[in-house]
């Protein structure tokens, strides 16, 4: 059964159809990606899965449930975390804390506990906070732990925000544009990354990339939108071949 499974699927604003009747199926275990034009509906279509925006039709379904329309918060308790195209931290947070605060979705004292220093608070507050720190660790953050966040480079920002998903336990991870903003140096050893928390958590990922070399040298499946519309899906290689996909995405002549 598929994972994750996307059925006519569309989003108007107005008069604009942001996605059009996209369908989509993701198998289990694997790393998937969708690309296509600035404005092709990507996240829009991230926005939609994760409950930021409510389709205008389409249903979607998440191991066999239907997740159409519910808030963002059950849907990250249900398996689903993602990342952002413009990194959202908790700019003033330390690094720690920033993983911290996911990390509480598996918390279970109550609001009384809460006000109180009970032994059950104290103990998985030590649970939590060892697990956020075991987190950094694999991010590579563990030793910049009680820094600011706004004061890490560019690229370790990245790797606490996926840290940061990674807390709330996904089944299934979203990353919108991992590698913007990265030198090549910074794009090779992300690519490392994501391999080795694809294998560490058992994940299944979607990402959206313009960085072809990260799509085509990570991705078991990639589709191509183009205003909001499928127009090709396949393996790497097929996708690189195919001519309407490259007249959609770089114009005549070019190749991927």
């Amino acid at each position: 059964m598929a994972l994750l499974e996307i059925t006519n699927l569309s989003k108007f604003f107005g008069g604009v159809k942001a996605v059009d009747d996209f369908n989509y199926t993701l198998d289990s275990g694997h790393l998937h990606a969708i690309i296509g034009p600035n404005g092709a509906g990507k996240t829009t279509i991230f926005n939609l899965i994760t409950g930021i925006y409510p389709p205008t039709q389409g249903k979607i379904f998440f191991d066999g449930q239907e997740i159409t329309n519910l808030p963002p918060h059950v849907i990250a308790q249900k398996g689903i975390a993602r990342t952002f195209q413009n990194i959202r931290l908790f700019p003033d947070f330390s690094v720690l804390d920033n993983v911290r605060t996911a990390c509480h979705q598996q918390a279970n004292y109550s609001v009384l506990e809460g006000l109180f220093p009970t032994p059950r608070r104290a103990r998985q507050e030590k649970e939590l906070t060892e697990r956020a720190y075991n987190l950094l660790e694999l991010v590579g953050l563990a030793n910049r732990a009680k820094e600011r966040a706004k004061n890490l480079p560019y690229g370790h920002q990245r790797r606490l925000e996926i840290a940061r998903a990674l807390a709330l336990q996904p089944r299934l991870l979203l990353l919108d544009e991992p590698a913007a903003g990265m030198n090549p140096d910074e794009t090779e050893k992300l690519m490392d990354f994501i391999e080795e928390i694809k294998e560490k958590f058992n994940l299944t990922i979607l990402l959206i990339e313009h960085h072809m070399e990260v799509v085509m040298g990570l991705c078991d499946d990639i589709v191509v939108i183009d205003f909001g519309k499928k127009i090709a899906q396949g393996t790497p290689e097929q996708i690189q071949s195919d001519e309407t996909v490259i007249q959609a995405y770089l114009g005549a002549g070019e190749e991927l």
